[in-house]
């Protein structure tokens, strides 16, 4: 199957709200918890129209996953940081029918060449959760390397809890800039 990677539009909030509540209990235990407005059309107008913001700003990006005309997952660069630091922190979900079939290390893949071409970043963060093998399988298999452990680095389902910690480095790195 052939992934397409887009930018949300104000048309997209009601099957974005379809898609988180469709997947609230799948990425409950993976996800920050969320308001129930969150997974109204309302919700996801107010947050396609602050992603839109970011991405305006340069300072994070959201993509929609999709394959065979419908939304397979989620993608974003959060904490786009410039200068001398050049890093942003990845981010990405499934639809749980579709994980295990190849939809996030596309993602995370597509992700890097952006990250690293487009926006000639140094360096790219992914978080795990301890207990997420499968989320911590694409990270390796995309060649980021786990580097430490933030102990309550989250609060998922209502419990901070511990995240291991992957990073990439840019192999062609530009130089620093503001």
């Amino acid at each position: 199957m052939n992934f397409t990677y887009r930018v949300p539009t104000p048309a997209d909030a009601e099957p974005l709200a379809a898609f988180y509540t469709h997947n609230r209990d799948h990425m409950r235990t993976g996800s920050p918890s969320r308001a129930d407005s969150f997974y109204t059309i309302a919700g996801q107008e107010a947050a396609i129209t602050q992603a839109n913001a970011h991405r305006e700003a340069s300072l994070g990006f959201f993509w929609i996953i999709e394959g065979n005309g419908q939304i397979l997952g989620l993608l974003h660069l959060n904490s786009v940081v410039y200068g001398a630091f050049r890093s942003a922190s990845l981010a990405y979900t499934v639809d749980h029918r579709h994980t295990g079939q190849g939809v996030a290390t596309s993602a995370v893949r597509w992700a890097i060449n952006f990250a690293f071409t487009t926006l000639r970043l140094h360096r790219l963060q992914g978080e795990a959760l301890v207990s997420n093998h499968a989320s911590q399988a694409v990270l390796s298999k995309c060649g980021f390397t786990q580097y430490g452990r933030a102990p309550k680095y989250l609060c998922i389902d209502g419990t901070w809890q511990d995240h291991v910690l992957y990073q990439l480095i840019n192999p062609a790195p530009a130089g620093a800039a503001s």
